[in-house]
């Protein structure tokens, strides 16, 4: 059987010999971090993806990611690891039954949050990262009428932060709905010297007894610029592999770490459509270059439109 230093190389002489850029998220496993050319958050990996000029582009992280690759890289071949990694943001919004909610509300913008399909996408006025949310919002006008899809907790963020009355859509992530208050305070008496960090995505009662609220990114930033020594992160666990490697001087708790037995816990902050990525299917998938991920010329094209909107703001 091969081993996992076996694994990277042959990853990097395929990547080589096919020309490939190897893209994945904070959230997939340490292992698959390890053999990416570059690793990121939605807005970061967006970013690359419109960089690169790799004949290929192998995304380690979900469905509506890869599609996001694709749609700035129409030529390029774009494959993902494991097809059926979708997300549940995306999968709370569906495209036909958004198109008859915003039916309800001809006169609003529709702002899509970036974790939805490509479909929504090409709906959209401007398309929108956990990162750069506040600054896209808070360069439109005041008195702009605005459909935030699919998140509705950093929809809810957003307007608190910038006192907006965005209407938004029932969605959320399996993630970070699940924590509660209850979570946060428990952490804070385990761990009463740690600052405690987490993600927009999660509910208000979590965000508003935190010491900081941000992306992934933000969070990296924070942690790394901070002179605490000792934080709680909660967010999907497996930005704790690049937040150790940054900040090997600090002590990093995740929800998990204390009471593996908690009902839900380990579950509630691991992606189960992140962790489907492996170097397994990474060699196969390159390997064999399908199943190729493709897109339609027309949503394409209009999808574009709102996600290079995005990428002015950086």
């Amino acid at each position: 059987m091969s081993t996992q230093a076996d694994k990277l190389s042959l990853l990097q002489q395929l990547k080589a010999k096919k020309n490939a850029v190897i893209l994945a998220h904070y959230y997939t496993m340490p292992e698959v971090q390890a053999a990416a050319d570059f690793v990121g958050d939605s807005l970061a990996l967006a970013q690359a993806a419109a960089q690169t000029d790799a004949d290929i582009i192998l995304f380690a992280g979900v469905h509506f990611m890869a599609e996001t690759a694709k749609i700035l890289n129409p030529t390029k071949k774009v494959l993902l690891p494991e097809f059926s990694a979708g997300c549940s943001l995306a999968d709370s919004c569906p495209a036909d039954k958004l198109a008859a909610f915003m039916q309800q509300h001809p006169d609003h913008l529709l702002l899509s949050y970036i974790n939805c399909s490509a479909a929504v996408k090409a709906m959209s006025y401007c398309i929108v990262t956990s990162g750069n949310a506040l600054r896209v919002v808070d360069s439109m006008p005041k008195d702009a009428k605005i459909i935030f899809a699919p998140d509705r907790w950093l929809g809810s963020f957003i307007n608190r932060e910038l006192d907006r009355h965005m209407i938004l859509w029932d969605g959320a992530c399996h993630v970070h709905d699940q924590l509660t208050a209850d979570d946060v305070l428990r952490m804070k008496k385990r761990y009463p010297n740690a600052l405690v960090l987490a993600h927009p995505e999660c509910r208000p009662e979590v965000q508003q007894n935190v010491d900081f609220v941000g992306s992934t990114a933000a969070m990296l930033k924070y942690v790394k610029n901070s002179d605490h020594k000792e934080f709680v992160v909660l967010t999907e666990e497996g930005i704790l592999y690049e937040m150790r490697k940054q900040n090997p001087d600090k002590i990093l708790h995740a929800l998990s770490e204390p009471e593996p037995q908690h009902i839900g816990c380990v579950d509630c902050l691991e992606c189960k459509y992140m962790k489907m990525n492996n170097l397994d299917n990474m060699i196969q998938v390159l390997t064999d270059e399908t199943p190729e991920l493709l897109l339609d010329a027309e949503t394409i094209e209009k999808a574009r439109i709102p996600i290079e909107r995005m990428l002015t703001f950086k």
